[in-house]
């Protein structure tokens, strides 16, 4: 029984997502095991895992069947409301409304 070329799409993506997941999981180990060690001297490690963490995460959304605009928009939309509501990142350090003008930036 031949699964055909439809069958073979939905298993490689299916271990793709599998796959994702596990790099997550491995960068998010990763960047606590940094931590714990101490940031100092650390800080290229740091970016590097903290960028391997987003870009698996926005391909495993687009795996997942979320377009990468909608994801945008949607990191958009909390960032606005955590700003409004005053998540403690925002009225302690004024980290979402310094991300939201980053992310303004960007676009232009």
């Amino acid at each position: 029984m031949s699964l055909g070329d439809n069958g073979i799409d939905i298993t490689k993506n299916i271990k793709i997502i599998e796959w994702l997941k596990s790099e997550l999981l491995s960068s998010i180990a990763s960047l606590f095991e940094v931590l714990v060690k101490g940031i100092k001297g650390s800080q290229e490690s740091i970016v590097d895992i903290l960028a391997n963490i987003i870009m698996v995460a926005y391909v495993l959304g687009r795996r997942l069947g979320i377009s990468y605009n909608s994801l945008d928009m949607r990191i958009e939309e909390k960032i606005r409301l955590g700003v409004l509501e005053q998540h403690k990142v925002e009225s302690w350090f004024g980290d979402l409304s310094s991300l939201k003008k980053h992310m303004d930036g960007n676009r232009n």
